[in-house]
């Protein structure tokens, strides 16, 4: 098992910059990526970046590369996602979660924290 909580939400300003922190615990030896999500009211949830484990690979969706960052803090076991030059249609509930291989979906999800984007 993967245990994933997520913090740093909150309200922002357009234009300005958030840090959301993901800390995995649990059978980390075993997680393959880690990614962020993110779901608007009344919209499906939206894959954002992912990274590798071991931190050395990264992809994001074009709607936030460029303005978002997706690391990963091996000693803490800590996964950030660094958001700049915010919107408000940033506004949603931002998940992280894990992948154990290659193969299968994201399955592991963390309780998700809210970021409100004011214009």
């Amino acid at each position: 098992q993967v245990q994933l909580e997520e913090s740093g939400g909150g309200l922002v300003q357009a234009g300005g910059s958030l840090r959301l922190s993901c800390a995995v615990s649990g059978r980390t030896f075993s997680t393959y990526a880690m990614g962020w999500f993110r779901q608007a009211p009344g919209k499906e949830r939206d894959f954002l970046a992912a990274i590798s484990w071991q931190g050395n690979y990264t992809y994001y969706t074009d709607s936030v590369k460029g303005r978002f960052t997706i690391s990963k803090d091996n000693a803490k076991n800590t996964v950030y996602l660094q958001m700049n030059r915010v919107k408000p249609e940033d506004t949603a509930v931002y998940y992280c979660a894990a992948k154990l291989d290659a193969i299968t979906g994201f399955n592991y999800w963390g309780q998700g924290t809210q970021v409100t984007v004011s214009s």
